[in-house]
């Protein structure tokens, strides 16, 4: 919560610096809520219950923007969310400062989004695309704060090319921060590791899109670097806690994307490699040395049409292989899903969604699944509503 009044000191200090009238910022409010339902067959997912059928998957935002002149533009989003056993609570989605000098050269800077991959700017706006679940191996739904955003800035811009269409760039710098509650500690917390209420350090990246002669079709590439980020740790050995050093050593994650939209139909492929090298240490234990390694090798293709004005269908494939790790099904996620999307008026829309997954590689929790299953199938429904 007091990362959240980052984002309305810049908006109220842009108001008293410019001087202006309500009217004259050009204000703005949006936002949407939604809730989910999930039901499994096998594994329960995401820390819910899902295999009883679960209704714990809720989120709303808030977005207000101020343009307080043509190339000045000023937003703060809030977002709550509930998923499983960890979020229900307000943070501040993301706070950010853009100014637009011409096509070729802006900037942004605050807390912002980060401009890597293809959806990873787009993940926290629901009612704009049709899946119901993005391809979980790359864009997780339970470690969205991580990714989507950091606090520092971001510079982009529009290069002509002539008749070889455009090019888009992004180049970012910055702080991640990883929250207490994000989802991606939670096998950590099960086996006893226990991390300080935030991790944070420095990365950096970027981005370049190419706009081809091809009327509707874009070719990019990304790279997300971190440096090395320390932390301390605490583990609980039987009935004590012993103190130690938790570190995740610099890595990059390339991403390569194409997205193809004409009419009615839309075609889209990202390839992604993530690989983590984590020790963490603890110098009075005899064997306080541990140590892993992951090394995500993620793709997904992609097609969805527009069947009437108001009903879309789309499929997708998503494969994801640790190959850092065994044999055996925890070292991939195959996922098939197939999707539908309604919209009943332009204020509420409905989304239906079933996934058939082979491996557990996708990160189950240990708790909800003490007989972890090969395979399951996931049934994910749910109701937004927009304004």
């Amino acid at each position: 919560m007091r990362r959240m009044w980052l984002g309305w000191l810049i908006l109220l200090g842009s108001m008293t610096a410019a001087a202006q009238s309500i009217d004259d910022l050009n204000i703005q409010i949006h936002g949407y809520a939604t809730q989910g339902f999930l039901y499994s067959t096998n594994n329960n997912i995401f820390t819910t219950t899902s295999s009883n059928g679960s209704p714990a998957w809720t989120e709303a935002m808030i977005n207000l923007t101020s343009v307080p002149t043509p190339k000045l533009r000023i937003a703060v989003q809030a977002r709550y969310f509930l998923l499983g056993s960890f979020g229900n609570s307000i943070i501040l989605d993301w706070a950010a400062a853009d100014y637009k000098v011409n096509e070729r050269f802006g900037v942004r800077f605050g807390k912002v989004k980060t401009p890597w991959g293809l959806f990873n700017e787009i993940q926290d706006i629901d009612p704009a695309y049709m899946w119901t679940l993005l391809p979980q191996g790359i864009y997780e739904l339970d470690d969205r704060e991580s990714y989507m955003t950091h606090y520092g800035g971001v510079v982009y811009g529009t290069i002509g090319a002539g008749k070889a269409g455009k090019l888009e760039y992004r180049a970012w710098a910055g702080e991640g921060y990883y929250s207490f509650s994000n989802g991606a500690f939670i096998d950590q917390a099960e086996t006893g590791y226990n991390l300080p209420r935030n991790i944070q350090g420095p990365l950096y990246g970027g981005a370049l899109h190419w706009k081809t002669p091809v009327t509707g079709l874009m070719v990019g590439a990304s790279d997300l670097t971190d440096n090395t980020w320390t932390a301390p740790i605490t583990y609980q050995n039987g009935s004590t806690f012993v103190t130690g050093t938790h570190t995740t050593v610099a890595n990059s994650q390339p991403n390569y994307f194409a997205i193809y939209e004409k009419g009615k139909w839309l075609a889209a492929f990202e390839y992604e490699r993530a690989w983590v090298h984590v020790t963490s240490v603890f110098p009075t234990l005899p064997s306080g040395f541990f140590l892993t390694r992951q090394d995500d090798r993620t793709e997904y293709g992609m097609i969805s049409y527009k069947i009437t004005p108001k009903l879309t269908a789309g499929v997708y494939d998503s494969q994801d292989t640790n190959r850092a790790a065994p044999l055996g099904p925890g070292r991939y996620s195959k996922d098939w899903a197939i999707s539908g999307r309604y919209d009943f008026n332009s204020f509420l829309y409905a989304k239906a969604e079933e996934h058939f997954i082979e491996g557990t590689n996708l990160g189950y929790d240990l708790t909800l699944n003490s007989n972890l299953k090969p395979n399951t199938n996931l049934t994910a429904l749910k109701i937004g509503v927009t304004f």
